[in-house]
């Protein structure tokens, strides 16, 4: 009655791959992954008992719903039926746009990839680089605010170093989420990026259509009480001046809130300062740039070769330094609920033109509150005191008493001085030291110093960075006003 059928073994090899797929892919892939999951989720809750501000769930949700949740909001749709509308081309083609924008901007955030990779890489970077220091912590400020809150850090934009210094800084209170520009869409860095929760965008894009996106993906991480950290400059500082704030991130978060609601937004000052700018020769360059036209960084792979042998040469032979001390302090926090309180506002109800000038008051405070806490470090100061003198040179004795000099200005009205080693001969010979050695200052054969006239332009970027500590102070000096004196070690 029975028969026998012959098979290829090929078939045979190819139906129980098949099969071994099922059953992996039905029974064991399931139970893996929510064994791995289990552990995710245990890692996280974890971690947030040592967070001072909670990893909020909305970071934690998986990426595609997060996009899923842009793409389908509502004033998101109803923009997209305005830019068909206008531009003559069907909805579809509208909401492709609307798609692609949302995977450009949307991040993936990993907390294994932040703490464990990101943390780690930033603080190994930051302590082989500088030394680094914290000025100003206002830590009892920082406890006072509501755990429930959306957290802002602003930050004063001085070196792409800030990403990872505050970063290594700030990763015992949270995970940060940054906005980060076309500089960071590069192969390879692009993925570990967009897994430390950092959100891409295109700065000159004016397109009302992608800016209505990125608006409402801002809304909803603030909304939900995600972490972020902003650069209200926009750009990195070409003279070491703190530069006008630019009001878009800014006018995304305030928007929509809601003072009576569960959620206030809390912004964080935070300064970073330093003895030497990675990036200093290439941002002065700017000076040379004719008016009305944008500088062009361009990255040449053979200098940056150069540079790097040279320094790795100098540390086989001894001869390598740090470059120096960076600081970073942290301002008062400002409540926004506090802030339309004071000001009898609501965001929500103010015509466009009304909520741009607010929004601009908010964020010349926000700035000064940054420059408040600019913390002044050695460089700074000998450069400051160098500069003062003008062609007169200056015996080291001079370079002393200017620089005490300028240091009792600073004390006398809060400013943090970060003295290494609580000697200020120390912290005066480190700063001339770095400045020398850099030739930005000159040492005659009789044991005079003055300042280097082909080296003017970054000597004055580096007094720049202190320099509105002076402004409403009586001192021989480049001006300004800041935090809380103290000598660290």
């Amino acid at each position: 009655m029975g028969s026998q059928i012959a098979v290829p073994l090929w078939v045979v090899i190819i139906v129980a791959v098949l099969a071994a797929l099922a059953v992996i892919d039905r029974i064991l892939m399931p139970s893996v992954r929510w064994a791995l999951r289990r552990r995710a989720n245990r890692a996280i809750d974890e971690l947030n008992t040592r967070l001072k501000l909670r990893i909020q769930p909305f970071k934690l949700t998986k990426r595609q719903v997060l996009i899923d949740r842009l793409v389908f909001d509502p004033e998101v749709l109803h923009a997209a039926d305005e830019y068909a509308r206008e531009a003559g081309v069907p909805r579809e083609v509208a909401m492709e746009k609307v798609k692609r924008y949302a995977q450009e901007i949307v991040p993936s955030f990993s907390a294994y990839a932040y703490f464990r990779v990101g943390t780690r890489i930033a603080r190994s970077i930051s302590q082989m680089l500088y030394r680094v220091r914290i000025g100003y912590r206002n830590d009892d400020a920082l406890a006072r605010v509501d755990p429930g809150s959306s957290v802002i850090f602003v930050i004063n934009h001085r070196s792409n170093m800030d990403y990872v210094l505050v970063t290594y800084v700030a990763a015992t209170s949270s995970a940060l989420s940054y906005a980060v520009g076309e500089w960071a869409q590069v192969w390879g860095l692009r993925g570990l990026i967009r897994s430390m929760g950092a959100y891409f965008i295109s700065r000159d894009s004016r397109e009302g259509l992608y800016r209505k996106v990125l608006a409402r993906y801002v809304h909803m991480a603030t909304s939900a009480g995600v972490t972020q950290a902003i650069f209200p400059e926009g750009g990195l500082s070409r003279d070491g001046r703190l530069r006008p704030p630019k009001f878009g991130l800014l006018s995304y978060m305030v928007a929509g809130f809601d003072p009576l609601g569960a959620r206030d937004v809390v912004f964080v000052p935070v300064a970073v300062n330093y003895d030497r700018v990675l990036e200093d020769r290439m941002l002065t360059s700017a000076a040379n740039t004719e008016p009305g036209k944008k500088p062009v960084f361009g990255f040449n792979a053979r200098v940056f070769a150069s540079h790097v042998f040279r320094h790795i040469g100098m540390a086989i032979r001894g001869e390598w330094h740090r470059f120096g001390y960076t600081c970073v302090s942290f301002g008062e926090p400002v409540s926004l609920r506090k802030h339309v309180a004071d000001a009898n506002i609501d965001f929500r109800l103010l015509a466009p033109e009304a909520r741009h000038a607010e929004t601009e008051k908010l964020g010349n405070r926000l700035m000064q509150a940054v420059g408040r806490v600019v913390p002044a470090l050695p460089v700074s100061l000998v450069s400051t005191a160098v500069l003062e003198a003008g062609d007169n040179p200056l015996s080291l004795l001079d370079i002393k008493q200017r620089v005490s000099s300028l240091i009792g200005v600073l004390e006398a009205q809060g400013t943090y001085v970060h003295i290494p080693r609580a000697d200020r001969d120390y912290a005066i010979a480190v700063g001339l030291r770095m400045l020398t050695l850099r030739h930005l200052v000159l040492e005659e054969e009789d044991g005079n110093y003055r300042a280097n006239p082909d080296e003017l332009i970054l000597l004055k970027y580096y007094a720049n960075a202190i320099a509105h500590l002076f402004e409403n102070t009586a001192a021989p000096a480049p001006t300004g006003d800041a935090a809380l004196i103290a000598a660290t070690r």
